[in-house]
C-alpha cells in the first residue's frame, strides 16, 4: 500500500489515503472526493486529471512519457513536477506520494 497525501489548492492537507499496488492516482483520487474530472476515463486523451507532485516524490516516480509531457502543454498552472494523475500507477516501490492540486482547478463534486 501506497500513502497518498492529498493537498489543497493552498497547500493544506486535505486528506490522507492508502492506495493498492497497482491502483491509478486518478482512480484513487476521484474514490476520495478529489477534484479530478478525468474526462478522458484515463485514456490520456485530456488534461483534466493534472497534478502537482511533491518535488522529493516526483524524482521517484518513473519519467513522464512524451505523449503525457505534451498534454500537460494544455493544461493551466503547469509546474516542473505536474504530472496526470492517470499515469501515476502505485507499485511496492512508492511508499508515499505527496500531490497538490493545481490552482484553477475546478471541483466538479460542487456543481
Amino acid at each position: 500500500m501506497t500513502k497518498v497525501r492529498f493537498l489543497k489548492i493552498d497547500g493544506s492537507l486535505d486528506r490522507e489515503v492508502e492506495a493498492p499496488e497497482g491502483a491509478l492516482l486518478l482512480d484513487v483520487a476521484q474514490a476520495n472526493a478529489q477534484p479530478l474530472e478525468g474526462a478522458c476515463e484515463g485514456a490520456m486523451a485530456c488534461s483534466t486529471c493534472h497534478v502537482i507532485v511533491a518535488p522529493e516524490d516526483f524524482e521517484r516516480l518513473p519519467r513522464a512519457s512524451e505523449e503525457e509531457d505534451d498534454l500537460l502543454d494544455l493544461a493551466s498552472h503547469v509546474t516542473r513536477t505536474s504530472r496526470l494523475a492517470c499515469q501515476i500507477v502505485f507499485g511496492a516501490e512508492l511508499d508515499s506520494l505527496t500531490v497538490r492540486m493545481p490552482g484553477g482547478c475546478y471541483n466538479w463534486q460542487d456543481r
